[in-house]
């Protein structure tokens, strides 16, 4: 017993189907004739003769289809033309032969000799295989068509995906500079303690980075957990200066994101909203579901960045700029990513995206 996808993917099956089915659509329709004509019910015997006959020989035809496949159209033209009136040559004397055979009427043979066996060729037969034929034609094209789709279908999805690793890793070069930087400095003041701990807090935060697939999403209790082993090297850099509050509703904890999407909201903030203030600054992020959507939020109380119509400037941010690039092409038109200004100052991001948690 064959599977349907294996049916569907295998042309020879397709074929067959097709052929069985078509020939015995046409033994009932001339049944169906015949029965309103009231003919004996014997006659079918005499379509299944001629069916069994017209598969054999459009058998034949896709054969030969199937070699000039490559020639150039014209010649594909004529050899259907000639190929076709081959065949009902052939298969218009075996209709007139089981005809005569089941009335025990020779007259035509009688008329004009074995010529007769031949009469309908033009008149029925000849145009029967040229349907045939097109026929055949149509559902050749419309199969191309099909896999000429699905590949290209398969290359957007490709592209696709090698844009999001793309942004995504171009990620961690940019968060690499800042903290080496950082353990440079650390080490030019002498605070090894702090350098080694820095260091070791990067290979972790890292480790995690490089295994995750971009393609793949993870829940929010995960990205969250890594938000604070990125946070901790952080602190290590700013220490008091950096305060963190999350806000994370237990509902969504289980909520599908994607793998480090927070990470570069949370160091634009810490790059604005921090690094710049003499006493540091405090970051919130928070987490809550909105209806059938997850909603994110990373805002900071540093001097904020102007706005044009709720959106950053284009210019502002790699990291930004590639958080939304990402969102855009894993979630298309399902998702929004916005930026206002933090009351009573500093900048407000807010994601949402759709709300899946994993079955």
């Amino acid at each position: 017993m064959f599977y349907l996808s294996e049916i569907y993917q295998n042309r020879n099956y397709q074929f067959w189907i097709l052929q069985v089915l078509g020939w015995t659509g046409w033994v009932a329709l001339f049944a169906l004739r015949d029965a309103y004509w009231g003919q004996p019910y014997e006659r079918i015997l005499l379509l299944v003769v001629d069916a069994i006959a017209g598969i054999i020989l459009t058998t034949g035809l896709r054969h030969i289809y199937r070699a000039v496949w490559d020639w150039s159209l014209i010649h594909r033209v004529i050899t259907v033309l000639v190929a076709s009136y081959m065949m009902a040559a052939i298969w218009q004397p075996i209709k007139n032969f089981s005809q005569f055979y089941y009335f025990q009427d020779f007259d035509l043979i009688v008329a004009y000799g074995y010529m007769g066996y031949f009469s309908g060729i033009i008149g029925y037969s000849y145009f029967l295989m040229l349907g045939w034929s097109g026929l055949y034609f149509a559902l050749k094209f419309y199969r191309l068509l099909q896999l000429e789709t699905e590949r290209s279908i398969r290359a957007e999805s490709q592209a696709h995906e090698a844009q999001l690793r793309m942004l995504r890793y171009q990620l961690n070069p940019h968060f690499l500079f800042n903290t080496l930087n950082a353990i440079s400095t650390l080490i030019l003041d002498k605070n090894t303690e702090s350098a080694n701990a820095m260091v070791s807090k990067l290979s972790h935060f890292l480790r995690y980075s490089l295994d995750k697939d971009p393609m793949q999403r993870v829940d929010l209790e995960h990205e969250v957990n890594t938000m604070q082993l990125y946070l901790e090297i952080e602190q290590v850099r700013f220490e008091d200066r950096l305060h963190v509050d999350f806000l994370i509703d237990d509902e969504v904890k289980r909520a599908l994101v994607p793998s480090l999407i927070l990470q570069p909201l949370v160091e634009n903030s810490i790059k604005y909203a921090v690094a710049t203030k003499e006493d540091g600054g405090t970051i919130r992020i928070s987490a809550e579901r909105v209806s059938e959507q997850l909603h994110l939020t990373v805002s900071d109380d540093g001097p904020g960045i102007a706005t044009e119509g709720g959106k950053l400037p284009e210019f502002k941010g790699v990291g930004i700029t590639n958080t939304r690039d990402r969102l855009n092409q894993l979630f298309g038109s399902r998702q929004t990513c916005t930026f206002e200004q933090a009351i009573p100052h500093g900048l407000k991001v807010d994601i949402y995206i759709p709300f899946e948690v994993e079955s």
